[in-house]
């Protein structure tokens, strides 16, 4: 995995350096880290194959199981809602897509505070009920926003060529990795009733080998991330078993997971919740370790006489720099995410150690400090990983000494002809 230490035709750069630029390391340090991720890779591997869902089991999945109808809207006019001055909107629909397609049906439009306001032409999704009674079997639930968000994905796709060029391509190509990675094995797997957190943890894995090395190239400073990224997700995951077990949580804090349960009762929602911590902590971990062991690269390069305390010092406190904002960026994100849900805690009148304390809350707080812990472990893990490989200042200074004399012995030799 770490045989081609410096040649630029197996890396790519990052937005922090470029990896297949930096200074090689000694071949002895690529056979180490080689022989620690080689079988980690394979261990991931296996794992995956293990778990991989076979035929998934039959389920109670009355209420998740929706026959759903897509239309256009024709026309909107009044209807018949009995006694009362409340005017009962109607809409004509043009199924083109589902149950009754190429059919004109009148439906209810939307009512009720917050309800979405139906025009002539708009698209959306009906759910149908073959059982209820003429004129109530279709019931509009969503708008169809497949137009705007593949036109935005298209405009994604194109900002990211354009900024990072074959990086960029790489970049998602890691993407489409992850999203198959998570849609055909760890989904899957978990509705089969495997073990959250060992499905989250395999599919991880291979999401990370996979994406680190597609994205910025097979070489030392990669693999240096990987591991520095296995470290990390280890502690994660120890951390979050830990706290999950200790703060009681049963997992069924949401609406979402109640219906999971429900439906799946072979599912441990339980674990659902740590595979959340570990998968959702991967993304920025990467980030980080490769951006140390570039940083560690670089400073090397900069500097290759500088002894590896004060390169360690140095990269760590570009690290620090970088996860101070990071960590915020994840409080925030968890934050805007349960937006609604504080409200009404606070409009109850609830007191902050009651709000924090309470399990749906507290699931965030906990999913938060964890995964940052993780991140703030990342920065000295992998610098001490990435300092570890490079030769030492000694070889170094040595090595650039060979460097002068041959110079020097070519350029005498040269004017003597």
């Amino acid at each position: 995995m770490t045989a081609h230490g410096s040649s630029p035709g197996h890396g790519h750069g990052h937005s922090h350096g470029n990896a297949a630029d930096a200074p090689a390391a000694p071949a002895g340090s690529g056979r180490l880290l080689a022989l620690l991720l080689v079988p980690a890779a394979l261990a991931a591997l296996i794992a995956m194959v293990v778990l991989w869902p076979g035929e998934q089991r039959s389920t109670n999945t009355q209420g998740l199981d929706q026959d759903l109808a897509r239309g256009t809207v024709t026309a909107i006019h009044p209807g018949d809602c009995g006694p009362g001055p409340t005017a009962c909107p109607q809409a004509d629909v043009r199924i083109t897509g589902g149950p009754g397609e190429g059919q004109t049906v009148s439906v209810p439009a939307p009512a009720g505070i917050g309800a979405p306001t139906l025009a002539g032409g708009d698209k959306i999704v009906m759910v149908y009920g073959p059982d209820a009674p003429p004129g109530s079997q279709y019931q509009v639930i969503d708008f169809q926003r497949g137009s705007p968000l593949l036109l935005l994905a298209l405009l994604f796709v194109a900002v990211v060529i354009i900024a990072g060029r074959w990086q960029g391509l790489a970049a998602l190509g890691g993407l489409i990795v992850s999203f198959a990675v998570l849609v055909l094995f760890v989904l899957p797997a978990i509705l089969n009733g495997s073990s959250p957190l060992l499905v989250a943890v395999a599919g991880s894995a291979v999401i990370m080998f996979a994406v680190l090395y597609l994205t910025h190239g097979v070489n030392v400073w990669t693999s240096v991330a990987v591991l520095g990224t296995l470290g990390a997700l280890l502690l994660t995951g120890v951390l979050g078993l830990v706290f999950t077990n200790a703060a009681h949580f049963t997992g069924l804090a949401s609406e979402n997971a109640g219906m999971i349960s429900a439906s799946y009762p072979d599912v441990d929602v339980r674990g659902l919740l740590l595979a959340g911590i570990i998968i959702g902590s991967l993304g920025v971990l990467d980030d980080v370790t490769v951006t140390q062991a570039v940083t560690v690269a670089e400073l090397h390069r900069a500097d290759p006489a500088m002894p590896r305390t004060a390169l360690f010092a140095a990269a760590n406190r570009v690290g620090r720099a970088h996860i101070a904002s990071t960590v915020n960026t994840l409080v925030l994100a968890y934050a805007g995410a349960s937006l609604p849900l504080l409200l009404l805690f606070t409009a109850g009148g609830r007191s902050t150690a009651d709000l924090l304390t309470s399990e749906v809350v507290a699931t965030e707080v906990v999913r938060t400090a964890v995964g940052s812990i993780g991140i703030l472990a990342a920065v000295p893990l992998t610098t001490w990983l990435a300092v570890a490989v490079l030769p030492s200042p000694a070889a170094s200074a040595g090595s650039r000494s060979r460097g002068r004399r041959r110079k020097f012995r070519t350029t005498a030799w040269s004017r003597r002809g």
